[in-house]
């Protein structure tokens, strides 16, 4: 249970940093909110994965790990998306 906690967490920061490498532009994200992004897609990515028979395979599941990566690009166009529609600006001086 424990490994499992700690690899989604490992995961997840992985996934969460890469998919704001993927995602162009600036998102108006912390690092907290990129953790949290990545370890939701993770679990996600995996669950998906598990359901359609793709996980535990004999070494890296790498479809498991493209899937959990594009739900963490996902999630990071929609925070982002989140965070500038708030104030209907993207930044820069206010007119």
């Amino acid at each position: 249970m424990i490994g499992a906690i700690v690899s989604a967490v490992v995961i997840g920061a992985i996934v969460g940093a890469l998919a704001r490498l993927i995602v162009p532009g600036k998102q108006n994200m912390s690092i907290g909110l990129t953790l949290i992004v990545g370890i939701v897609a993770a679990l996600l990515g995996t669950l998906v994965a598990q359901a359609f028979g793709w996980a535990d395979t004999r070494g890296i599941d790498w479809l498991e790990h493209i899937i959990q990566l594009v739900l963490a690009v996902i999630g990071v166009l929609i925070v982002s998306r989140m965070s500038t529609g708030k104030t209907g600006r993207t930044g820069g001086t206010p007119i």
